[in-house]
């Protein structure tokens, strides 16, 4: 056999091990990610990126976790437990001036508008925020948007000290509300309007008091990431990113593709109500001017180093961490592949 035709058979040799897949798959870089609370419509992207192998294209190997609460997935992704996750990048700024040296990052945000909110019942009396004074504040103690509220109240004029707090777990948050034993509770506002829906309260019969409206200019949830993950793999947390904006796209575009991935994982799942939840996160959180016009997961500068200010004075923190040890989007893939919809 001739130099030549040894090259030719060796070639074919390959191309045929290629074709029948005998050849071991690119190693994988393995992910644990921690959602921030259960399988839902707004955070259904995460769960078609996975189900559709958008992550597998970028060598990532992700396991995906529901969570309790942001608190619980930023301790989830401090301790190392999980490499990424998703949580509220407020609660983050208050993490962050705690634990100077060991600054957990974000790196894309999700909700360039906050879904944080108090909502209360029309019967109970309560049509604006200085009647909440001498009322009930039912909300799990890692709730955002309790954990916010001081800043809300200050924003508002409401006293405090004259609001009494009562710890729910998530379960019972908006069935103490029906049931009258808290006179208003705190929340997501696409959870806990469409949790009273199901509980058969009228939207009309609902007092909603969002806390964007109220000009609370802060940030909601985003991707997180442990420094040393992001130092070890910065082109994983890129492809992460662009597989996840891949998918928030599709969604954007055919949201039935994100009901059917969460209903896959919970089959227990409301449909109907999963898809109004969606609907309402995409144009009151996501799907802002500001998005329109710049894509998914960076964020203005200026209104970012406000919103760390502000949070920071809401939390009763010493100082303010700086922005850039809060979020940063260095790892952001280029605008063209965050762009959602014209």
């Amino acid at each position: 056999m001739t130099k030549i035709t040894r090259r030719l058979a060796g070639g074919a040799l390959l191309a045929a091990t290629i074709a029948l897949g005998a050849l071991p798959a690119p190693a994988q870089t393995a992910v644990k990610f921690t959602l921030d609370w259960v399988f839902q419509g707004p955070t259904s992207p995460f769960l078609v990126a996975l189900d559709k192998g958008y992550y597998k294209a970028e060598g990532l190997d992700v396991t995906m976790d529901p969570g309790q609460g942001s608190a619980g997935a930023m301790q989830r992704v401090a301790t190392g437990a999980y490499q990424l996750g998703f949580a509220d990048v407020n609660s983050l700024i208050e993490y962050n001036a705690k634990n100077p040296g060991k600054e957990i990052l974000c790196v894309f945000i999700a909700y360039d508008f906050p879904p944080f909110g108090v909502y209360a019942l029309k019967k109970s009396g309560i049509k604006g925020p200085k009647d909440l004074e001498g009322k009930k504040l039912g909300a799990p103690v890692f709730d955002a948007s309790f954990r916010l509220f001081p800043a809300f109240a200050k924003k508002t004029g409401i006293d405090r000290s004259k609001v009494e707090s009562v710890n729910l777990t998530p379960q019972l948050r908006e069935q103490s509300l029906v049931q009258g034993s808290v006179d208003f509770i705190s929340g997501h506002y696409f959870s806990s309007i469409l949790d009273l829906k199901a509980r058969n309260v009228g939207i009309d019969d609902i007092v909603a008091m969002t806390y964007s409206d109220a000009g609370m200019d802060v940030y909601g949830n985003g991707i997180i990431v442990s420094p040393e993950f992001a130092a070890a793999n910065p082109a994983a947390v890129t492809g992460f990113i662009r597989a996840t904006a891949k998918a928030w796209r599709e969604v954007v575009a055919t949201p039935a593709t994100g009901i059917a991935a969460a209903k896959k994982r919970d089959p227990l799942i409301n449909e109907a109500l999963e898809a109004e939840r969606l609907a309402m996160s995409l144009r009151m959180n996501i799907l802002t001017p500001w998005v329109r016009a710049n894509g998914m997961g960076d964020v203005d500068p200026a209104r970012f180093a406000r919103s760390v200010k502000d949070v920071a004075e809401a939390f009763g923190l010493p100082a303010a961490p700086e922005p850039d040890k809060v979020f940063t989007s260095r790892f952001l893939p280029p605008k063209a592949e965050r762009m959602i919809a014209p």
